[in-house]
């Protein structure tokens, strides 16, 4: 193995470790959703309620929504922290997503927000990614290591270990953990993807927790238990530290157009 790329791994693991270390050492678990009704959060009352202590966002053929909601929490903004959510998706091609140090964007639109998301996609490469929503876009599939250099290049350093694949139609347990720039994501238990966040101009370190229904297809996402432990500041972790091997794919490649003016790469549903 390249050296460089075996201490990046290093570097990764130990990363890891401290994450799970400062979750043990943190506040004890808020409970964010009182499996009553919607109380300290936001959102449209036409797409979310609460059934049988669950929350249900759902969106219909009949009466699209224009542009992708969210369900937003109202309590104290997010920095360092470890959330833990049990998520349900119905849905025919449709997806949606965990939004957390999310910035609310009026401008944009009602119930709108911006920022780092935990996509929860039907499609298995996409499942657990993370996405930055009404930003950069893709930043690390599943099963990738990622690398966002300075310049904001999403750069792949490494794979993470196989886990089996979850369908979005059952209840998967959710866990994101962030600390300074080093995030992690998992879907019951196995690890997903993890990130380093370089890019200073557009990285997030603090915001709001959100559940997103996204434009399209009819949707219907159910989610429950709804865990916050807030951990300790964390530093941010120093290009130097997580370097990216020569040669790093990047971690979702444009296609080049095929024509004069014509533009590629978007991903779907988006």
């Amino acid at each position: 193995m390249n050296l460089t790329l075996r201490n990046a791994l290093l570097i990764f693991v130990s990363s890891v470790t401290a994450a799970s270390a400062a979750a043990e050492e943190s506040s004890p678990a808020e409970q964010l959703f009182n499996g009553k009704d919607l109380s300290g959060w936001s959102g449209d009352p036409e797409n979310w309620t609460v059934e049988d202590g669950v929350i249900v966002g759902t969106t219909t053929d009949e009466d699209p929504i224009p542009y992708n909601e969210f369900l937003i929490y109202e309590g104290d903004p997010v920095a360092d922290f470890e959330l833990t959510v049990e998520l349900r998706l119905t849905s025919e091609g449709n997806n949606s997503g965990i939004q957390y140090r999310s910035q609310v964007r009026p401008d944009l639109g009602e119930y709108v927000v911006s920022g780092y998301q935990c996509d929860i996609h039907p499609a298995v490469w996409a499942h657990g990614m993370l996405y930055d929503e009404k930003g950069r876009g893709i930043l690390c599939k599943r099963g990738q290591r990622a690398v966002i250099t300075t310049g904001g290049e999403a750069k792949v350093v490494g794979p993470l270990p196989e886990e089996p694949e979850f369908s979005t139609g059952e209840w998967n347990t959710y866990r994101i953990v962030a600390r300074g720039n080093h995030l992690i994501h998992e879907i019951n238990g196995h690890l997903t993807a993890e990130i380093h966040d370089h890019h200073e101009a557009e990285r997030e370190t603090e915001g709001v927790i959100a559940f997103q229904i996204h434009r399209g297809p009819a949707m219907k996402v159910e989610i429950r238990s709804v865990a916050l432990r807030r951990l300790p500041a964390a530093g941010i972790v120093s290009p130097d530290a997580t370097p990216v091997p020569a040669g790093a794919p990047d971690v979702h490649p444009r296609p080049k157009a095929k024509g004069k003016g014509k533009k590629g790469g978007e991903s779907p549903g988006r």
